[in-house]
């Protein structure tokens, strides 16, 4: 049976505690100069329909570092920017890939295309999650911190697909979980209702002071994401008093770590004095996407 990676919750715990080891040896690996070309031989096609720094340069060089080749296939030079349906994409790439990674818009892409694939499928970013990301999240707080099972993690900012995936991470790796929205900006009721079905602590507030209170880490995203740059003054004007500051970083235990996916704009959801302080752990949270997709890549893909 074919193993997609569309959101956190198509692993078990046991398989994600093991794709967070792995990335750890991987990473140690890497730093040694000790080979690892466990993917020697194999091809991943990366589908792109939303602009990356992060996504597309950590995947190319893990398959790379892993023995393998990728191949970057932006929409707007395929088929798939001419029109070509989802499933007919699908069912050609897969035969000629071993695997496939999406970078796009609409979540149903991803599951479109996974229905009609013959190997793996992994979501690089949709609007309703980015699960590759939060496998580095949890990477880098276990990295500085251990286990973040019985921790206290908090949201502060959009409900969107980072927060979504904090939420099914709440599932998955057994964190508290505080998020803290303006009103109107909250996430998917259907999504945060599910996971709390599944045992996750959750609690949803809008009030940034609230959530950051007892946290162990605080992790935000931009205000406006990819597609929304229309509603910019709008959401500033939302989000005015939703700033990780000191004040709010103050909140929290005193050696509580800030997180954030990046790019951040500074003086916006997140101010300089925080991001460019000693809480800040966003540079390894970054190179950490490297070392968490390599092992997903290992696990999804190896013989």
């Amino acid at each position: 049976m074919t193993r997609h990676f569309l959101t956190l919750l198509d692993l078990s715990t046991d398989e994600a505690r093991h794709i967070l080891k792995r990335a750890g040896e991987l990473k140690a690996m890497q730093q040694q100069g000790t080979p690892h070309r466990v993917l020697a031989g194999k091809t991943l096609g990366m589908i792109f329909e939303k602009a990356s720094t992060r996504t597309r340069v950590s995947f190319e060089a893990g398959m790379f570092q892993l023995g393998g080749h990728a191949l970057f296939l932006h929409s707007d030079a395929t088929q798939l920017g001419r029109g070509e349906p989802i499933e007919d994409a699908a069912r050609v790439l897969s035969r000629m890939v071993d695997g496939i990674m999406i970078r796009t818009f609409d979540h149903a892409i991803v599951q479109t295309f996974a229905e009609h694939s013959r190997v793996p499928v992994i979501n690089a970013l949709t609007d309703l999650t980015h699960p590759c990301q939060l496998l580095a999240d949890i990477m880098t707080y276990e990295e500085f911190r251990g286990s973040i099972e019985g921790r206290t993690a908090a949201w502060i900012g959009d409900g969107n697909n980072m927060t979504h995936s904090w939420i099914n991470g709440a599932v998955t790796f057994g964190y508290r979980l505080q998020i803290a929205c303006p009103e109107g900006y909250e996430p998917n009721p259907q999504l945060l209702d599910s996971a709390r079905k599944l045992g996750a602590e959750i609690e949803l507030s809008n009030d940034p002071l609230v959530a950051a209170r007892g946290a162990d880490l605080i992790s935000t995203d931009v205000w406006a994401s990819m597609g929304q740059e229309h509603e910019q003054k709008q959401r500033e004007k939302a989000f005015a008093t939703f700033q990780v500051s000191p004040e709010v970083m103050a909140q929290a235990h005193s050696d509580a770590l800030f997180l954030h996916c990046l790019p951040a704009h500074r003086g916006e959801e997140v101010a300089a004095e925080v991001i460019d302080g000693p809480q800040s752990v966003v540079w390894d949270e970054a190179e950490n996407r490297l070392h968490a997709q390599k092992a997903l890549l290992e696990f999804l893909l190896a013989d």
